[in-house]
């Protein structure tokens, strides 16, 4: 069996227990199939970036799916029925994360930024130019050369 992480977005107005309710039925549709969740967090109600149907903040809730490919078939059009669910994303991975994902983590833990020592926030700039360059094409405002003086022979 093939391994995938979902997240679902629910609408605002229905309560946690509502969005446990359904993932727990989407869990039931994927059981039914041959499949299993093999982790569930819920990350909450969060702002999104932009208004959905009316919606501006939705729940997530992120599905570690162990399952064959035509029970996440019907997983997915679930979903597509389904009015209270906003949107989802299903992606196939090679291995399911264990612990907490990023979103649930607290911010100082989490080691997807690297050790930037005294860099600075952006990391180093080093590949700009003395000017600090960002590699655009650039007019330079000094006044033109002059014109070399005409010699008589030219003309």
């Amino acid at each position: 069996m093939a391994l995938y992480e979902s997240v679902v977005i629910a609408r605002q107005d229905i309560s946690a227990t509502q969005v446990e309710a359904l993932v727990d039925k989407m869990g039931e549709v994927l059981s039914a199939n041959g499949g299993e969740v093999k982790k569930r967090e819920m990350w909450g109600l969060r702002n999104l970036c932009y208004r959905i149907n009316k919606n501006r903040k939705g729940h997530y809730v992120l599905l570690n799916i162990d399952a064959p490919a035509a029970a996440v078939a019907e997983y997915e059009r679930q979903m597509r029925i389904n009015e209270d669910i906003l949107r989802y994303m299903t992606v196939r991975v090679e291995a399911l994360e264990e612990g907490l994902s990023a979103m649930m983590q607290p911010r100082n833990e989490r080691g997807d930024r690297g050790d930037r020592g005294d860099r600075g926030p952006r990391g180093d700039r080093g590949d700009r130019g003395d000017r600090g360059d960002r590699g655009g094409r650039r007019f330079d405002r000094s006044p033109a050369p002059a014109a070399p003086a005409a010699v008589e022979g030219d003309l």
